[in-house]
């Protein structure tokens, strides 16, 4: 039987992603920070990206492209979690709320060690 891909679950995880750009755009809307321009396309682009680079996790040559370019995705979009974080602030949200997305701030660095175990240092 063959085994799955080390990557698969990462691809997985961004192939959702992608995928939930599309499904629920409004969501990602909220969080594009307000100099971004043209906030529609940046939401469509980065789901693509996202999804694009899913396919390229699961592909043995295009494996290191597409964990760069994820990585590089991931360096992008962390001015969005930032805002978030800040609009939360600013609305009065819940400390389980904000608790949350002080926990998310960190993710993106593992979600970023994570890309690079499996699709770069694998190799």
């Amino acid at each position: 039987m063959k085994r799955l891909p080390r990557t698969a679950p990462v691809a997985l995880l961004f192939a959702l992603t992608g995928v939930l750009h599309f499904v629920v755009p409004a969501f990602f809307l909220r969080i594009v920070p307000p100099w971004v321009p043209h906030p529609e396309l940046a939401v469509s682009l980065s789901g693509v990206a996202e999804v694009a680079g899913a396919i390229g996790l699961l592909i043995p040559a295009l494996r290191v492209p597409a964990a760069w370019g994820l990585i590089a995705l991931l360096v992008a979009v962390f001015p969005a979690n930032m805002y978030m974080l800040q609009q939360a602030m600013q609305n009065g949200a819940s400390t389980t709320a904000l608790a949350i997305l002080w926990v998310r701030l960190p993710l993106q660095a593992l979600l970023i060690w994570w890309v690079w175990t499996r699709g770069i240092r694998s190799r």
